[in-house]
């Protein structure tokens, strides 16, 4: 684990990928592929470190949440998903030999008992300035404050 553990968001529809889909992933442990915006891959790329903890959240719903965390496991790696033609996520700019982007495996800790809607996180003094909350954020890795963290676990009945 390092020295000073960095907190993250992850940003995920459930229809595609959700919480309980990590839940039943052997050894509760997935990559975080498919990430296709420059400042999140170079969040995972340079910045993610394994033992740093993340907030799960659920997007693009009819109420997004937070509905768990996860840990980082492994630091990022080339998305092989972008040279796939097959996949979805396909980048022709992309290759083996000059890989445009990465991901990072993830290991669920924990279900939170409620999730935690945007509505409510919205009204916590704490979180007033969590890249979350700001007008227009739209990222879907994005950096969390050690204080914005543990603000969510309380919220959250977890100790």
């Amino acid at each position: 684990m390092p020295a000073t553990s960095k907190y993250w968001l992850l940003k995920t529809e459930p229809e595609s990928f959700s919480i309980q889909d990590l839940a039943r992933a052997p050894k509760k442990t997935t990559c975080w592929d498919g990430v296709r915006n420059y400042q999140a891959r170079n969040f995972m790329r340079d910045e993610m470190q394994v033992g740093d903890r993340v907030l799960f959240y659920h997007s693009s719903t009819e109420s997004p949440a937070i509905v768990g965390t996860a840990t980082i496991v492994r630091e990022g790696y080339p998305d092989p998903t972008a040279w796939d033609k097959s996949d979805h996520h396909y980048d022709p700019a992309s290759s083996p030999e000059n890989p445009r982007w990465c991901m990072v495996d993830i290991r669920l800790e924990r279900i939170f008992d409620e999730a935690l809607p945007l509505s409510q996180l919205r009204g916590v003094a704490a979180l007033k300035e969590m890249e979350l909350l700001r007008k227009g954020s739209r990222l879907s890795v994005q950096p969390v404050r050690k204080v914005e963290f543990e603000a969510v676990l309380k919220l959250a009945g977890v100790k």
